[in-house]
């Protein structure tokens, strides 16, 4: 019996576009998404621009000068892409990563972004742009006059090609953790003057997150969940981002025992999920594939699953879901609102 098909180069948990953008290979838009898809949420080895980010250490020079809100500039932070040195406080953001965007506007400097790329499409307000995280085009980006472009992956040292220009960029990779989020978000408010706010943000996910952790139901053994990133199977271990948001609320991938070598992203055959009899089921792929519980309940021999059974098989917003911004938190709560509704089955 095949448990598990491996999948042909390991994919992480990263943007741009949705949660589909991780699995090379599914359909020709997914396998473009998929080319971004090779940093730090794999969980294993990382590129030289994919290193998990550190906590920023914002630096003044020896003649600061203040904003009329206090923030004070120049700072310097250490980003995945080494110290980054911000000389006054930015007004022309451009953020080609659908997350960064997020964070910007969530500590309040929404009215300094310029720009954002195609897949920005939270907050609503975004100025969602034909701009390209995929392949960036310089010159389209230096249309906009940017003292700051925010990226999620260097691939095509965009880094280097704007510092030709003296255009600083601080790249924010996709995290492995939530500490990670925490600090992206506290280096975009740094870098654009509402570090205070930064905080607040930070403090308050802490505060939800708490919350949420300590009012789920304790069990026996941790429930266990599969995590359904397509229609073709790909899912999710615990050393992936996203397993380690679940592992917060106390859930556990079936994903953990197929084994192999697939970044923490492998495909798994319907016997080996079937077998696995997951407790809980998670959709990552009801807007790009139209998957339910109904449709999941009509599949061959699905209806034996204690998820199917049960009626747990949970429906995600696949943007959410792919991200590790602030409305991480909303996943969170989806995940602990299901686990509190059938931990006694």
């Amino acid at each position: 019996m095949i448990l598990v098909r491996q999948r042909r180069s390991a994919a992480c948990f990263v943007e741009p576009g949705s949660a589909k953008s991780h699995i090379p290979g599914a359909r020709p838009l997914l396998t473009a998404l998929a080319l971004v898809l090779t940093i730090t949420a794999c969980g294993g080895a990382q590129s030289s621009t994919s290193a998990a980010p550190t906590t920023p250490t914002p630096s003044v020079s020896s003649s600061p000068t203040a904003t009329d809100d206090g923030a004070q500039f120049p700072v310097t932070v250490s980003a995945a892409n080494d110290d980054v040195t911000v000389q006054e406080r930015p007004e022309a953001v451009v953020s080609l990563s659908p997350t960064a965007t997020e964070m910007l506007f969530a500590v309040g400097a929404g009215d300094q972004v310029a720009a954002v790329d195609e897949f920005s499409t939270h907050p609503s307000e975004a100025p969602t742009t034909d701009l390209s995280g995929f392949e960036p085009n310089v010159e389209a980006i230096a249309g906009y006059d940017p003292d700051l472009v925010v990226i999620a992956d260097d691939g095509a040292d965009l880094t280097g090609a704007l510092a030709e220009l003296d255009i600083p960029v601080l790249l924010a990779p996709a995290a492995t953790t939530l500490d990670d989020t925490y600090e992206q978000i506290e280096q975009l408010g740094t870098v654009t003057g509402h570090a205070d706010e930064a905080d607040e943000v930070v403090e308050q996910m802490r505060d939800d997150i708490a919350d949420i952790t300590s009012n789920l139901p304790e069990t026996d053994e941790p429930l266990t969940y599969f995590h359904e990133l397509d229609d073709m199977y790909y899912t999710v271990t615990s050393d992936t981002f996203i397993g380690h948001v679940y592992e917060t609320a106390g859930l556990t991938s079936i994903a953990d025992e197929a084994g192999g070598d697939a970044g923490g992203y492998p495909q798994l055959s319907e016997e080996f999920i079937i077998d696995a009899d997951p407790d809980l089921i998670f959709l990552a792929d009801a807007q790009c594939c139209g998957q339910t519980a109904e449709t999941v309940a009509d599949r061959p021999g699905w209806d034996q699953i204690r998820a199917v059974r049960e009626g747990a098989v949970v429906e995600l917003d696949e943007d959410v879901a792919s991200r590790w911004g602030p409305r991480i938190v909303e996943m969170l709560r989806t995940v602990g609102d299901a686990v509190a509704e059938h931990a006694d089955g």
